[in-house]
């Protein structure tokens, strides 16, 4: 157990995506979405072509423990593999804990899959999404400019990214001639 925290304020930095105080920053590059899209050929080409950064996680400095709440704002790149849109690599919860997102610029979505039904939820600035307990939950850049969005959790809710790899997310988001579709996957 970690020391209690104590209480503060924080600002969230939507121009830059940070939080300040700042807590931890976690970049994901392409290659650390391996076994995520569709098209490996595509994929496997883009990381050997830079490795483009996708997205960055900017956390306040609160513990991933039972009792606190941490916070955090994500920003997903625009672009796509073969189509596919950046995303985040998704995650069920560990222990059976609801989060809520809010979208802060951008424009973007959650795609949530609880096993059997996949359902989409827009986030754009000002929009919020529920995630309720038992649903993976992953975020998708739908547009041409960074997409940002706030996540609040429960500290004791844990992260499970090796089950998405292993079930999939019932749906992939790929960009269209008129913005994006979901294309339905067996699981």
């Amino acid at each position: 157990m970690s020391i209690p925290t104590t209480p503060f304020g924080a600002a969230l930095d939507i121009a830059s995506g940070l939080v300040s105080p700042e807590g931890p920053l976690q970049e994901r590059r392409l290659s650390d979405l391996r076994g995520l899209y569709a098209d490996e050929a595509a994929f496997e080409a883009a990381v050997a072509d830079g490795d483009p950064l996708v997205y960055t996680v900017s956390a306040a400095p609160v513990p991933e423990e039972a009792g606190e709440v941490p916070f955090s704002i994500t920003t997903i790149e625009p672009g796509d593999v073969a189509g596919e849109l950046f995303m985040t690599k998704g995650h069920w919860h560990t222990a059976h804990e609801g989060e809520i997102y809010e979208g802060k610029a951008g424009r973007g979505g959650l795609l949530l899959f609880d096993g059997a039904r996949t359902r989409w939820i827009d986030l754009s600035d000002g929009a919020v999404g529920y995630i309720p307990p038992g649903w993976a939950h992953r975020t998708v850049n739908t547009g041409d400019q960074p997409f940002r969005f706030l996540a609040v959790y429960p500290g004791a809710a844990g992260h499970d990214y090796e089950r998405v790899l292993e079930r999939g997310m019932g749906a992939r988001v790929v960009r269209t001639q008129d913005g994006f579709e979901l294309q339905e996957v067996a699981s």
